[in-house]
């Protein structure tokens, strides 16, 4: 999921945004945990999503002042992963989805599940999953598509349906 954010992002779609893969920004954006502000408790992923992309005092000073992260603040300290012109903004998004979507379907999956599941490990643990997803996906026909594509030098053609 990517978020395309054009204009305010405040609490719960400060959150929404921040649950995405990727977030982009407009040059017009704003984003904040503007929960303090409204009389409550910052909530739903932000207190989750917010401490892992920009760090703990980071996080901290965002949630509590409530302040709001204009695009180029909101780009330099990892909130976003780009900014675009307004006008712009939705073609960047989906630039990005099908630079995505052209990968194989299975590596893709892996990941989105090995990335949150990282947190919660030690790097043993990590290191020793990622080698347990890299065997399940060993004799799928896109690896093999994948590394002979690279050995002939061509861009690679993976199979976009479900069986392997």
């Amino acid at each position: 999921m990517i978020a395309a954010i054009n204009g305010g992002a405040t609490a719960g779609g400060a959150d929404l945004a921040l649950a995405c893969d990727g977030r982009i920004a407009s040059t017009k954006s704003r984003m904040g945990e503007t929960y303090v502000k409204l009389g409550l408790n910052s909530s739903n992923s932000g207190t989750y999503f917010l401490p892992r992309l920009v760090g703990s005092g980071l996080s901290a000073d965002l949630a509590l002042t409530g302040d709001l992260v204009v695009a180029e603040r909101a780009l330099s300290i990892g909130l976003v992963n780009s900014i675009a012109k307004p006008d712009a903004l939705i073609a960047e998004a989906l630039a990005l989805a099908a630079r995505i979507a052209e990968r194989p379907r299975l590596p893709i999956e892996t990941t989105k599940q090995r990335l949150p599941q990282s947190w919660h490990m030690d790097l043993a643990g990590s290191m020793n999953a990622s080698c347990w997803a890299v065997a399940a996906l060993a004799y799928i026909n896109d690896l093999r598509e994948g590394l002979a594509a690279a050995l002939d030098k061509r861009e690679p053609v993976y199979n976009k349906g479900d069986k392997e």
